[in-house]
C-alpha cells in the first residue's frame, strides 16, 4: 500500500510528522507493508496535514488526519475520507503548470522527478541555440512574478548580449511578504523544478554560476534545497549552482540589496544605473528572477511557448499562483491562468471570510500592497488591471479581512512596517517612514488635518525611494484612508 504524508512546512507545523509516525506504526500492527512517501502539499491548507492513500492507481484523500486516525484510514473506514484528491473542487479547478508536481511526487528522487516531466524542458533548451531559449522565454510573455511583472524574456537578453566572460544566475527565495508561501513550497515541493529552471537560464544568458538566497526563517526549504543541489549536480553541470541563506532582513527581497548581501556587504538597495543585468553580482551580468518566474520556464520549453502565451488576459500571460490567507474558509495555494477577479478568488474560491461575517478589505501583494474594499472585487488579477486600480499584484500574496478590521490600524502597520525595515538608504523612506507612523498617531487622536500632511509625506516616499520599499507603502497607506475613511473619521469622532 502507498500512502502519501506532506513534509511541507505547514504541514509538519499541524502535526504531518506525527502522522507519519502513527500511520507506520498502525500498518505495523495490522500487517500492511507500507510504503511511505513525504511529499510537498497540495495547498489546501485548512485540510493538513492531508493524508493520500493510493487504491487501483487513484490518490484518495483524509484529512485534516490526526495520529488517532491511522488505523481507519489505512483499513478505509475514516470518517475523514474526502474521496479522490483530483476530483475535489480546489483541485479541479485549477490549472496547474509550475506546481505540476507539488503533492504528488518525492522532492527529492530523481526518478520521481524524470517519471513526471522532470528535465525535457532543460534537454530541450540545450538542443537550442541560446538566443533561440531568450526568443521563447520572450513569446511565452512571461512575467517577473515577484515583483512589477518585468518581462523575464528582456531581462534574459539584456545578461545574453552583456560584454563579460563571466555571468551568473541569481534566484531571489527572500519570501517576506505577508501572506506569501508558494517560493516555500514550490521549494520543498519540487526542488528540481527551480535547479531545471535556473539550469536554462544559465544556458540562455551563458552563465556559469548560480546562488539560490533564501530566507533564514525557512529551514526546511534550506534543507531540501541543498539535498537537491547536491543530487542535481551532475545533471546540471557545468553549471554550478549554490545555496546561501540570508538573515532575514526584508529589503534584501530588492534584488540590489540581495546582491549586496551576496557579496557580504550590507543589504542597501544600489542606484539604478547600472542595472543588475549588466553590472550584477560582483560586477558580472547577471539574471535576478525569483522563484516561481524560473519555476515556469521548464515546462514553457518543455511544452513550446504557445501554450504558455495562450493562457491568461491582456499582457499578463501564462498562469499565477494565487496564495490566499486571512480570515477565510479555505485558504493555501491556487494556481489559475491571469483573468479571475478578485471577488471570484475571495468568495468562489477561498469560500468568503472563517468568521461568516461579511468582507471588508483584500490586501493583494504583500505588506505593501493596496487595500481594495468590495466595490472593487471586479478587478481582474491582471498586473495592468491592479496598476489602473491604485495597486499592484507583486508576488500574489491575498489576505483577507472581515468587517471587524480596523483600517486606520492597517495603515499605521504599513507605515511602522517600512520604518522598521528601512536599509535607510533613501532619506524619504528612512525618515518619512517615521514621519509617516507619527501622523497615523495623530489622525488616531482625532486630528484630521493630519490627514493632508499624510498624502504629501505617502507623495514624498513613492517619488524618492530607490526601492519597492519606501516606494509602495503609500499603496496600502493611501488605499486604507481612501475607501475607508470612516474608519479614520471615527477616530475624531471618539475624540471630540
Amino acid at each position: 500500500m502507498r500512502v502519501f504524508v506532506p513534509q511541507d512546512a505547514a504541514a509538519r507545523a499541524v502535526g504531518a510528522d506525527l502522522v507519519a509516525t502513527a500511520l507506520a506504526a498502525a500498518a505495523a500492527r495490522l500487517g500492511i507493508d507500507l510504503a511511505l512517501v513525504r511529499t510537498g502539499s497540495r495547498g489546501m491548507v485548512w485540510l493538513e496535514p492531508l493524508v493520500e492513500v493510493e487504491v487501483a492507481g487513484v490518490r484518495r484523500g483524509f484529512g485534516p488526519a490526526a495520529p488517532e486516525d491511522a488505523a481507519a484510514i489505512l483499513d478505509g473506514t475514516s470518517p475523514k475520507a474526502l474521496g479522490p484528491v483530483a476530483d475535489l473542487p480546489w483541485m479541479r479547478g485549477q490549472l496547474r503548470l509550475t506546481f505540476a508536481r507539488v503533492g504528488v511526487t518525492d522532492p527529492l528522487s530523481l526518478a520521481d522527478y524524470a517519471a513526471h516531466g522532470g528535465w525535457r524542458g532543460l534537454a530541450a533548451a540545450r538542443a537550442m541555440d541560446p538566443a533561440a531559449v531568450v526568443a521563447a522565454v520572450k513569446a511565452s510573455g512571461l512575467r517577473g512574478r515577484g515583483g512589477a511583472g518585468f518581462p523575464a524574456g528582456i531581462k534574459w537578453d539584456t545578461v545574453r548580449t552583456a560584454p563579460g566572460p563571466l555571468k551568473s544566475v541569481v534566484c531571489n527565495a527572500d519570501e517576506g511578504d505577508s501572506g506569501t508561501f508558494a517560493d516555500r513550497m514550490l521549494m520543498e515541493g519540487d526542488p528540481f523544478c527551480l535547479i531545471e529552471g535556473m539550469a536554462i537560464a544559465a544556458h540562455a544568458v551563458g552563465a556559469q554560476t548560480g546562488y539560490i538566497y533564501i530566507r533564514s526563517e525557512y529551514p526546511d526549504a534550506i534543507r531540501v534545497m541543498e539535498a537537491a543541489v547536491s543530487a542535481a549536480r551532475p545533471l546540471v553541470a557545468p553549471f554550478e549552482i549554490e545555496v546561501r541563506v540570508g538573515a532575514g532582513a526584508y529589503v534584501c527581497g530588492e534584488e540590489t540589496a540581495l546582491l549586496n548581501s551576496l557579496e557580504g556587504r550590507r543589504g542597501e538597495v544600489r542606484a539604478k544605473p547600472p542595472l543588475p543585468a549588466l553590472q550584477g553580482l560582483f560586477g558580472r551580468p547577471t539574471v535576478v528572477n525569483n522563484v516561481l518566474t524560473l519555476a515556469a520556464v521548464p515546462h514553457i520549453l518543455a511544452e513550446g511557448p504557445e501554450g504558455y502565451a495562450a493562457l491568461g488576459t491582456g499582457r499578463s500571460r501564462g498562469t499565477i499562483p494565487l496564495q490566499i490567507a486571512g480570515n477565510v474558509r479555505r485558504g493555501g495555494l491556487y494556481e489559475a491562468p491571469f483573468g479571475l477577479t478578485l471577488g471570484q478568488i475571495v468568495h468562489d474560491i477561498a469560500g468568503g471570510t472563517a468568521t461568516g461575517r461579511p468582507v471588508k478589505a483584500v490586501q493583494v501583494g504583500g505588506p505593501l500592497g493596496a487595500w481594495f474594499p468590495p466595490a472593487l472585487f471586479d478587478t481582474v488579477i491582471d498586473y495592468e488591471a491592479f496598476a489602473a486600480a491604485g495597486g499592484l499584484i507583486g508576488h500574489a500574496g491575498i489576505v483577507v479581512m472581515d468587517d471587524t478590521a480596523d483600517m486606520l490600524a492597517m495603515a499605521r502597520f504599513a507605515m511602522e512596517f517600512c520604518a522598521i525595515e528601512s536599509c535607510g538608504k533613501c532619506t524619504p523612506c528612512r525618515i518619512g517612514a517615521v514621519r509617516g507612523v507619527e501622523t497615523i498617531d495623530r489622525i488616531a487622536a482625532g486630528d484630521l488635518a493630519a490627514l493632508p500632511l499624510l498624502a504629501d509625506l505617502c507623495a514624498t516616499m513613492k517619488a524618492g525611494s530607490l526601492c519597492a520599499l519606501g516606494g509602495f507603502t503609500p499603496y496600502p497607506v493611501m488605499s486604507a484612508v481612501t475607501h475607508f475613511p470612516d474608519d479614520f473619521r471615527r477616530m475624531a469622532r471618539a475624540a471630540e
